[in-house]
């Protein structure tokens, strides 16, 4: 016998626990359910982020990350204060790692205030100050005061036991297995469920997902991994903030840059070197061969088209995979930094980048498409997890409108 739900979520990561949150946040009385396939919370995408609340600098004015992120990340680092999970506000500086670079300053200042983020232009000796160990190599920099760092994992467990004592059940290790979308239902190894909305917050599987709804079949994800080296605690340097370079805005990657967590240790990274499947973190182990070719034929596609430059962005990253060239990387940014300073690290993530067939081309926004009683979360990426609050309640305004 089929059990009914009202809204049935598919993915235990921060979006589809927030969107949880939201549905009962306006309608108490309604019954919520969260399938997720791990056994645990955070074991891709949202556990395995950096930490960092971004502020809304590097989207264009229009774009629905523009308008979710600053809002998210006040909302998020609120929640960390009354949840008492840890929370360090210590800002974020952005450098031009490159004098041409100097340019995209004043276009990321202008975005940064546009879309409601405290940013303001720095000088040599302004830098210093903030954070002594940075280069700028035009003599300006972008200061973020407000910029944040948290413990995603800890809000994933705080989150799960909200949503528990509000009525919400989540199901671990429960994949979607069917799903007949004429009926409103879908099966797992375990159970078959009716419901009133379904939700595909799926991350990394969000296309393979979507695709049985018969929606976004224009779009395939594409693993893009993320290598970090963990900065040597005898290396004599000490970062404060957070530095970023100046990001190449045709792409939607940031560039190797610092990363402190919240218990005090600093990376550097991450890459954004293909990946072979979207759950390959480690050597051979989550290579899937037939998606590899899949895989391979889209980013040739990209590469010969050059489209988004993405060809000189391959070669970047590519070199990267090298240490002494990941080292030069980073030394543009913290030039004091030495090849022993920088220790393997088994912190690595997967950014399931979504791309659109037809255009040849990544897709840089979030990309949310509803249809009839289902809606799909297709490119969750960066700054998901910052925006997750404000983004809940734009997903269930337009879940609404549209019936």
């Amino acid at each position: 016998m089929q059990k009914i739900f009202d809204y049935v979520i598919l993915g235990a990561g921060i979006s589809g626990l927030a969107i949880a949150r939201e549905i009962k946040t306006q309608n108490p009385l309604a019954s919520v359910l969260i399938l997720e396939k791990e056994n645990e919370l955070g074991m891709h995408g949202s556990g395995r982020n950096s930490g960092v609340m971004h502020s809304g600098i590097y989207y264009p004015e229009k774009s629905l990350k523009a308008r979710v992120c600053a809002e998210g990340a006040k909302a998020m680092v609120s929640y960390c204060y009354e949840r008492n999970l840890p929370v360090k506000m210590i800002g974020k500086v952005i450098v031009p790692a490159k004098e041409q670079d100097d340019g995209q300053i004043d276009l990321l200042y202008n975005r940064g205030v546009n879309n409601g983020a405290a940013v303001s232009i720095i000088d040599e000796k302004q830098l210093s100050e903030i954070e002594p160990y940075a280069r700028t190599a035009s003599g300006r920099a972008l200061f973020s005061p407000e910029t944040a760092v948290v413990d995603p994992k800890r809000i994933l467990n705080e989150l799960y036991k909200e949503l528990i004592a509000k009525g919400v059940q989540i199901k671990l290790s429960c994949p979607c297995s069917s799903v007949k979308p004429s009926q409103s239902s879908l099966s797992t190894p375990y159970d078959s469920y009716s419901y009133g909305h379904l939700i595909n917050a799926t991350g990394q599987f969000a296309d393979k997902i979507s695709h049985k709804f018969q929606v976004g079949e224009n779009f395939v994800l594409l693993p893009f991994k993320g290598i970090y080296y963990k900065l040597a605690e005898n290396s004599g340097i000490q970062l404060k903030r957070l530095v970023y370079p100046v990001p190449d805005l045709n792409v939607p990657f940031l560039g190797v840059h610092s990363v402190n967590t919240i218990d005090g240790s600093t990376y550097f990274g991450p890459t954004a070197i293909p990946a072979f499947g979207r759950e390959h973190y480690y050597k051979l182990k989550g290579i899937d061969p037939e998606e590899a070719l899949k895989i391979s034929y889209y980013l040739f596609q990209l590469y010969w088209k050059n489209e988004q430059g993405f060809r000189q962005f391959s070669h970047d990253e590519a070199g990267r995979f090298i240490k002494t060239k990941f080292l030069e990387a980073a030394q543009q940014l913290v030039p004091k930094l030495k090849l022993k300073d920088l220790r393997p690290s088994s912190k690595v993530g997967i950014r399931a980048q979504l791309f659109d067939k037809k255009a040849c081309q990544l897709i840089m926004d979030f990309i949310i498409v509803h249809r009839e009683n289902s809606t799909h979360v297709l490119n969750a990426i960066s700054p998901a997890f910052t925006s997750a609050f404000s983004f809940s309640k734009y997903v269930i305004k337009e879940m609404n409108e549209k019936g």
